[in-house]
């Protein structure tokens, strides 16, 4: 896109404008690092322009805090207190899904899944958010605690201007073929391919 312009124009009868604004389904997949971290990338960027922000994370235990989670609920604070941007919230898979009266972990992942997707489809009917992020949410997919033909289905079919960035590897095809963006992470190296864990600052 030399200078930010599209090489095709569509004959579509919309005029530039509305098809800037026309909502964005982003898959970013891949076996490389940095899906998530660009994901919430673009949470800072949304929640700049005002946007409701909702993160649901299908995979990473309840009990472990990353450093985005403590940037973007601090600024949702920020926007209690101010007005100053937009609301965030932050949910986990099992006892961190907020809208669940259960205590604890449950050793049912699957239906702690189910029970998220089904939540998430009712926000998208009612349009909670501006921007959904889907963390990790390609795993439940494949897994099959998720259908995929009823995902596609709810998002190709969301009202409004809803964004939806789903994160993971070995996105579903199906998901792909709906996705207006589509990256793939492509590992080169990694520091842990010489023996490096994961540090602070870096993985969370």
């Amino acid at each position: 896109m030399p200078q930010g312009k599209p090489l095709v124009v569509p004959d579509d009868g919309l005029t530039t404008r509305q098809r800037r604004n026309q909502p964005v389904l982003a898959v970013h997949t891949g076996d490389g690092k940095g899906k998530s971290t660009a994901a919430f990338g673009l949470a800072l960027r949304g929640w700049n322009q005002g946007w409701r922000i909702g993160v649901f994370q299908f995979v990473k235990s309840a009990k472990w805090r990353i450093g985005e989670q403590t940037v973007l609920e601090r600024l949702g604070q920020l926007h209690e207190e101010t007005g100053e941007g937009g609301p965030v919230e932050w949910h986990k898979m099992g006892s961190g899904w907020s809208w669940s009266r259960r205590k604890g972990s449950t050793e049912d992942h699957a239906a702690d899944a189910a029970e998220g997707w089904a939540e998430i489809k009712r926000r998208l009917t009612e349009q909670t958010h501006d921007l959904l992020i889907l963390d990790e949410f390609t795993y439940p997919i494949n897994w099959g605690w998720v259908d995929a033909e009823d995902v596609v289905a709810a998002l190709r079919d969301r009202p409004g201007r809803q964004h939806v960035i789903i994160t993971g590897r070995r996105a579903d095809p199906g998901l792909v073929e709906a996705a207006d963006l589509v990256t793939e992470m492509t590992k080169v190296r990694h520091p842990m391919d010489a023996g490096r864990k994961g540090q602070r600052g870096i993985e969370w």
